[in-house]
């Protein structure tokens, strides 16, 4: 008996191994991009050019969105940031909506893991979804629930990775390549880079494996049977109805959830309920916990009644649309395979990200990341640890923030912004 649970278990592992060294290179790559984007656009600057419910404010909220972490507790902390000094509700909500489902990571794991039509079908169906979620705001929220919200949120309940959300590092000033290319901007890609793992590891890690379970244990005739595969036009209605409702009991958001996507595809479930399966990564159980945390009681039910119907009818949507245009894969073969490691496309271009990220590691460690990451969780401002003093205003000291040269402080201070260490004035310029 004990054999037998432990050779299910190792198979298990195996199935998760097989797929973390198929996509290891491109989360590298995917976390290197994402990076490199954040780097240059400021988090500072957004509330203000999210005003309204405007379509220009919610093409400016997409766009915003998809340049940030795609971390999904960073992505609802930083949306209440926003919608606290300002920024309209609905255009913070498709803010969230877009960090999670139109940012670069996710569509290169998708295309790695199941084929391009699903990296394209997430960037189709997220404007789709969001805009159907625009059309139910202004439709059924009310300016008193708005309020009611807004008074919630101005209380300061903590949520998770609220430090993560407050810091800005991106450099301004000069053209895009002069900014990457500094010393400063450098810097800023490997904290980025180094942040974005650090949230969303155990996310990643938890798909995989909950995949592997999944596809080492449970028969491929029962995903048939729940998908209901023997009714061609019914399982593509019923796919983007269950799809969510699935995520939401998996516990797993962020990008972990592909792996769980690959899983269900290869068992049958529709093309839009594999988008709609994606797109629910912002209705698992933690995070309507801290909806209620962050907006009360009302405004989380609301949140989670319209974010699963935007998400059902986007995913409907995108099934009609890529059916239309024969799109839809004819065979359902996601990279869901035993584990093996040879001398292929994949081990090569995991020993290239491998040493890129090694170098990103070693320049975060080099620039008081690590005083950093312990902010992650740390609500802005806030002292992480008894004892540790933050600078909150400009003075005439003689250290300052590598990243942020209007802070002065003394030698034991870090900086408000980011957490780092403060360094003397004349270091600072070799960072």
């Amino acid at each position: 008996m004990l054999a037998s649970v432990l050779s299910q278990i190792a198979e298990a592992l195996d199935f998760a191994f097989a797929m973390t060294w198929e996509i290891l290179w491109a989360l590298v790559l995917g976390f290197v991009l994402s990076a490199v984007v954040q780097a240059v656009v400021s988090k500072n600057e957004m509330s203000g050019l999210l005003p309204d419910d405007s379509a220009r404010s919610i093409a400016i909220a997409c766009g915003l969105g998809a340049a940030s972490s795609s971390c999904s507790y960073a992505a609802v902390a930083l949306a209440r940031s926003i919608f606290r000094k300002g920024a309209d509700f609905s255009a913070a909500m498709a803010f969230e909506f877009a960090s999670t489902n139109l940012v670069i990571e996710l569509g290169i794991i998708l295309a790695v893991l199941l084929g391009w039509q699903f990296t394209l079908a997430e960037f189709v169906g997220g404007p789709i979804m969001i805009a159907i979620l625009v059309v139910l705001f202004r439709l059924f929220l009310r300016p008193e629930m708005v309020q009611e919200a807004r008074v919630q949120a101005d209380r300061g309940l903590a949520g998770v990775m609220e430090g993560h959300a407050e810091m800005d590092m991106a450099v301004t000033g000069g053209s895009i390549l002069t900014r990457l290319t500094s010393p400063r901007g450098i810097t800023a890609i490997s904290h980025y880079y180094v942040m974005d793992w650090a949230s969303i590891w155990k996310d990643i890690a938890a798909g995989l494996v909950i995949a592997g379970a999944l596809a080492a244990w449970v028969p491929e005739s029962f995903w048939q049977s729940f998908f209901l595969v023997d009714h061609p036009l019914l399982s593509k209605i019923w796919g983007p109805m269950v799809g969510p409702i699935v995520a939401m009991l998996s516990f797993v958001c962020s990008i972990g959830n592909v792996p769980l996507a690959a899983v269900l595809w290869n068992g049958g479930i529709s093309f839009g309920g594999v988008a709609a399966f994606i797109f629910a990564d912002l209705i698992v159980l933690p995070i309507l916990n801290i909806y209620r945390k962050y907006y009360g009681r009302r405004m989380s039910l609301f949140l989670l009644a319209t974010f699963y119907v935007s998400m059902v009818l986007a995913g409907i949507a995108v099934e009609v649309l890529f059916q239309a245009f024969g799109l839809v894969p004819d065979e359902r073969n996601a990279k869901v395979v035993e584990a093996s490691v040879t001398w292929n496309y994949a081990t090569i271009l995991n020993i290239v990200f491998l040493a890129l990220s090694a170098l990103l590691l070693i320049r975060f460690l080099r620039t008081g990341g690590p005083a950093m990451l312990r902010m992650m969780n740390a609500p802005a401002g806030r002292p992480i640890a008894e004892g540790v003093r933050m600078v909150t205003e400009q003075t005439d000291g003689e250290y300052t923030c590598p990243m942020h040269p209007e802070v002065r402080g003394g030698r034991d201070d870090r900086c408000p912004e980011c957490g780092m260490n403060l360094v003397p004035v004349d270091e600072s310029h070799a960072h």
